[in-house]
């Protein structure tokens, strides 16, 4: 039994129509008709309020449709790992290019059209996806947000929320025309790469974002050293007279502490717990805020 068998039956059921199902649902008929056929996955659940919608229209206990929903979700994802990759089409490589830095769009098309979908054109292709799904996440339950970018693409409120849906499940082998391009030609600017250190800076449209600059860069380091637990500290814990109404922030806390070639007691950390408690060693911060 899958989400549209369900669906479908219970309109028959009650004597519903999709047009309203999807009026209640917020999304556009023809979403709904191609949801039911089986033509559209179903969203992820905690994504999108469509099913609690849905459920509400169609009297259904609540989660119902969601459970559904999560199975049907799980096995579209054993078959899209199934499925080879396909390279992006066009229309997305010229949407990415016109938005590249001009002065290095040039050398930039000679590689993407040298390595078509090779490791570069992945990179960046990845880079402004990520970015376009963060603001997508954060602005999803804004119903103004979602009316100004349907403006800019020229869409009806009800044709965003489902392109924002499908935006959020799709991934850099599978993104398609009509469920990327329309939202990320309003909010992505431009973008720039440094091609020795492979740095992307992502410039996004300020009436659609306030953090309108996205940085991100890759950096050698070295390896970090093994961790090593002081034996004092493990004493500490061990003795429930000591550690045993700790919280495990402040075990944390104290974990984290470093004392270079001194070896702490068990009674340090004891010592040490009593003064991160002690409100006289901290100032609150309304006072800190005065006093700045």
């Amino acid at each position: 039994m899958d989400l549209g068998f369900v669906i479908r039956h219970r309109l028959r059921k009650l004597g519903l129509e999709q047009r309203g199902l999807a009026a209640a649902a917020h999304v556009t008929e023809s979403y709904i008709s191609q949801l039911l056929a089986g033509k559209k996955a179903p969203p992820a659940p905690d994504r999108t309020d469509v099913y609690e919608k849905m459920e509400g229209f169609l009297g259904l206990p609540s989660g119902e449709l969601s459970k559904l929903a999560g199975v049907q979700r799980m096995e579209c994802l054993k078959k899209r790992i199934a499925d080879p990759p396909r390279p992006l089409f066009k229309e997305f490589r010229e949407l990415i290019l016109s938005k590249c830095n001009p002065g290095k769009c040039r050398q930039i098309r000679d590689i993407f059209e040298k390595e078509p979908f090779g490791e570069l054109e992945r990179l960046v292709t990845q880079k402004l996806l990520d970015v376009a799904k963060n603001v997508a996440k954060e602005e999803l339950e804004s119903e103004n947000w979602l009316r100004m970018v349907a403006r800019l693409s020229k869409q009806s409120y009800e044709q965003m929320r489902v392109m924002i849906l499908e935006f959020l499940d799709t991934d850099v082998f599978h993104v398609s025309v009509d469920n990327c391009v329309s939202f990320m030609d309003p909010l992505i600017e431009s973008w720039d790469i440094d091609l020795e250190t492979f740095g992307v800076e992502i410039v996004l449209n300020r009436r659609l974002t306030l953090g309108h600059l996205k940085r991100f860069d890759f950096v050698e380091r070295e390896p970090e050293h093994p961790f090593h637990v002081e034996p004092g500290f493990e004493e500490f814990l061990r003795d429930p007279l000591l550690s045993g109404d700790a919280t495990d922030e402040e075990i944390e806390f104290l974990k984290l502490l470093r004392f270079g070639d001194k070896r702490p007691t068990a009674i340090y950390y004891y010592r040490e717990l009593q003064n991160l408690r002690d409100p006289l060693h901290f100032r609150a911060s309304a006072q800190r805020e005065e006093l700045d």
